[in-house]
């Protein structure tokens, strides 16, 4: 019974990661690591940003402006969750996701233009938008996936795209910090 368990778990966990060797996953998982790695990038790198600058620029207590940059991020959830998921059921997933990852290009360019002014209250709109775009994008890269891959797949593909999520999270708060102390 235990050989048969373990083979039973070899077979699976080959099934899971032979997943990144196809045309019809590997995109969207890339796509999904990378979103994550930008917005945990972006998010780290201001908070450090905010705790050892700003602060001292805009007289204000670094934990009021860390406790707002979480808030603004957090705050599109709240507000547009319901909505993204009627979208993301209502129009064709691949063409939402070229509009959105349009948009974060759109907004990282922002943050680019709020880096080199110094202007702090464009990286708080760029904030806010970072989390309008990974609201918008979460329910289509999860409902996206019973289109791309077979029932027995399913599993597989969302533990890859837990994996690679938390990866890119914890990766982009490294790199967010790495960047601010250079």
């Amino acid at each position: 019974m235990v050989a048969v368990a373990c083979n039973y778990l070899e077979c699976f966990m080959s099934n899971q990661f032979s997943l990144l060797k196809t045309r019809r996953f590997l995109p969207i998982f890339i796509t999904q690591l990378l979103g994550a790695l930008n917005d945990n990038t972006f998010k780290q790198a201001l908070i450090i940003l905010f705790t050892f600058h700003a602060a001292s620029v805009m007289n204000l207590q670094p934990t009021i402006l860390n406790n707002l940059a979480a808030g603004l991020f957090i705050l599109p959830y709240f507000l547009f969750s319901s909505t993204a998921g009627q979208i993301a059921d209502k129009y064709e997933k691949s063409k939402l996701t070229q509009y959105i990852k349009i948009f974060e290009i759109f907004i990282m360019s922002l943050v680019t233009i709020a880096f080199f002014t110094n202007t702090f209250w464009l990286f708080m709109v760029a904030l806010f938008g970072m989390g309008t775009h990974a609201t918008f994008f979460g329910p289509i890269k999860y409902s996206i996936l019973p289109q791309l891959l077979t029932r027995d797949e399913i599993v597989g593909g969302n533990g890859l795209f837990e994996t690679g999520t938390s990866f890119a999270t914890l990766a982009g708060m490294i790199l967010g910090g790495t960047i601010m102390t250079i």
